[in-house]
């Protein structure tokens, strides 16, 4: 097997005057697991679209196993699983299993596929009847057709329950142990934290980080202070001794703060919350940093 799984070098994609991918360079090594993050238009689902050669770059050059694209997908090296990847309604699961292997020259078994994506119970079942959750397990089976040694995988879970997630990850671990390669894009950082061992982070169609999610998590800094508003302005938040970011989610602030002393002293003053809670950063602390200021780390 080769020790280059996809390289892509300079690639660059317009779109009038936006630039989704902007002279992005991308090594990933032969059976890593890697997650590709960013904010919805930092150019993953394009840099995605032009690594499997669905669509063009303006410039620069995406290679698969040293392969064009269109070649490696071709010889079943490549399987993906992509967003709004629509079936025949009236087929079952195990006919959409059948169709997709006979697509390739060394398929996995149809059993190993149906208990891979968690769908042996669901083999006759017609695609149109499927829950949103089993339609994308359905779209994971049919990635896998063909044993590839590539799985890519855009928003996989996508509409899943809890459980559904779990076995998700378990499966794809399982894969990735026995030495093929994965590349995910995920808004669920938890994910990328625990199931990759590489995170690549763009923003605006750039690398701004790439590196284990320890050492992303790092460039972070400091701590995240959460709490409560309990009714109090939002106002001055930002201007708080250490504060890099401000999140809301609901009636709930979080600070990225690179002196946690000093902004939660500076908070106490002004009073008015409640619930307060100081811990190291996590990866969504690092990624809202990063992806906020666009500096390449």
């Amino acid at each position: 097997m080769e020790n280059t799984a996809v390289r892509l070098i300079g690639l660059t994609r317009r779109f009038g005057t936006v630039r989704a991918v902007d002279n992005l360079d991308l090594t990933i090594a032969a059976g890593s697991t890697v997650a590709l993050l960013g904010p919805n238009g930092a150019g993953k689902t394009t840099t995605i679209s032009i690594m499997l050669g669905l669509s063009p770059a303006d410039a620069g050059a995406a290679t698969l196993f040293d392969r064009a694209p269109a070649e490696a997908v071709r010889a079943g090296r490549v399987g993906a699983m992509l967003q709004g990847t629509g079936f025949v309604s009236s087929a079952t699961v195990r006919e959409l299993v059948e169709l997709a292997r006979a697509l390739y020259p060394r398929p996995l078994a149809t059993d190993r596929i149906l208990a891979l994506a968690g769908l042996t119970d669901r083999a006759g079942r017609r695609l149109d009847r499927l829950s949103a959750g089993e339609a994308q397990r359905a779209r994971f089976a049919f990635a896998l057709a063909g044993g590839p040694e590539l799985l890519v995988l855009d928003e996989p879970t996508t509409a899943m329950d809890v459980a559904a997630r779990q076995a998700f990850w378990g499966a794809i671990r399982e894969y990735a142990g026995a030495g093929n390669t994965v590349l995910f894009s995920t808004h669920h950082l938890d994910e990328a934290d625990g199931y990759a061992d590489r995170v690549v982070v763009l923003a605006a169609g750039r690398v701004v980080a790439d590196g284990p999610p320890a050492q992303v998590r790092m460039l972070a800094g400091g701590r995240t202070v959460a709490f409560d508003l309990a009714g109090r302005p939002t106002d001055g938040l930002r201007s708080l001794p250490g504060v890099q970011s401000v999140e809301f989610r609901g009636d709930r602030v979080v600070l990225l703060t690179d002196d946690a002393d000093a902004t939660v002293t500076a908070l106490a003053a002004t009073g008015g919350f409640r619930n307060l809670e100081v811990n190291a950063a996590n990866l969504e602390a690092a990624f809202l940093a990063l992806t906020a200021s666009g500096t390449e780390h």
